[in-house]
């Protein structure tokens, strides 16, 4: 920026906390620390706002009221939370299932991935406990935006894509307020757009799932979203093998054969949402999706370490 005579710089302002549960940076270039403060502090403020609707843990919430009338019946939410559901159902609709929101009704006593956890649960109860995993028993109604699960017992919840939604939203409020670059970080879900001081392109680090803190590869990116999933993040060793808390919504059993996914699109809610799915669908089947989705890239590591990329990706 020129001011008269003088060159002020642009300079990166960042905030941490905690929201959602979990490890939130709010990032903006700008030359006035002032105004930089406004942006991400707004940017928090609409984060705080979408946790009290998606969160579980407040019997106030749209989403605690859904679930406590599962079996009952139907909940008017508002349009906001109408509209994610109707999204999260075309998710589940475009994974074949394996992404579906709700996975909150399997019992947590099932699978807890704490340090206590010595053996695993047989197949038949898991199979057993999975069967309240079923998109297709959100049953919505557009005009009165009501939500109705039609099974007592079933439970929705946001794990898999309010990170992605709140990162999302936080960028636009920022954007919207003349914040013209920066980054989200939602845990490890990014919304990034603008350049970096100096005009080049934000530089984003891809975990390594064998080295804890460690980076395999970096892209060079602006104006998109990257998610990782991965087995290293979360898991329980029993008799001497790993098991990641991916879950397979269709067996209750945690999915093999990939240890970290990485999705690139331009928004992160979509980023979020598609990493875990393609986890649990595989090499194969989620690379050959993700190859038929417009404006979505991919970079999976299987349980061998090796590498796939999806067509327009090139690693450095």
């Amino acid at each position: 920026m020129v001011t008269g005579n003088c060159v002020v710089e642009q300079e990166i302002h960042k905030k941490t906390l905690k929201l959602m549960g979990n490890r939130f940076e709010l990032v903006v270039v700008a030359a006035d620390a002032i105004r930089a403060h406004k942006y991400i502090e707004a940017g928090i403020a609409e984060i705080q706002r979408i946790e009290k609707l998606l969160t579980t843990f407040s019997k106030e919430s749209e989403t605690s009221l859904v679930n406590e009338n599962a079996g009952i019946s139907a909940v008017q939410v508002s349009r906001e939370t109408y509209n994610l559901i109707e999204r999260s159902i075309r998710l589940s609709q475009l994974t074949q299932g394996a992404f579906d929101i709700t996975y909150g009704s399997v019992d947590k006593r099932l699978w807890n991935f704490d340090t206590n956890m010595k053996t695993l649960p047989d197949r038949e109860t898991a199979r057993k406990m999975v069967h309240l995993i079923n998109y297709r028993n959100i049953i919505l109604d557009k005009e009165k935006s009501t939500v109705f699960l039609s099974e007592k017992g079933m439970r929705i919840g946001f794990g898999g894509i309010g990170k992605g939604y709140a990162a999302e939203r936080a960028k636009q409020v920022m954007k919207g307020m003349g914040a013209e670059s920066g980054i989200v970080n939602a845990s490890g879900d990014l919304a990034v757009w603008g350049y970096q001081p100096g005009g080049k392109p934000w530089t984003i680090g891809i975990a390594d799932p064998n080295s804890a803190g460690q980076v395999f590869s970096h892209l060079n990116i602006t104006n998109m979203s990257i998610a990782t999933s991965g087995n290293y993040e979360k898991f329980i060793t029993v008799d001497g093998k790993k098991y990641s808390h991916t879950i397979d919504p269709r067996t209750g059993m945690p999915v093999k054969g990939i240890k970290s996914v990485t999705i690139i699109t331009p928004n992160a809610e979509m980023s979020d949402a598609m990493a875990t799915p393609v986890m649990i669908m595989g090499v194969r089947a989620g690379m050959d999706m993700i190859n038929q989705i417009k404006n979505m890239e991919a970079i999976l590591i299987d349980d061998n370490d090796t590498i796939y990329t999806s067509r327009n990706i090139n690693l450095s």
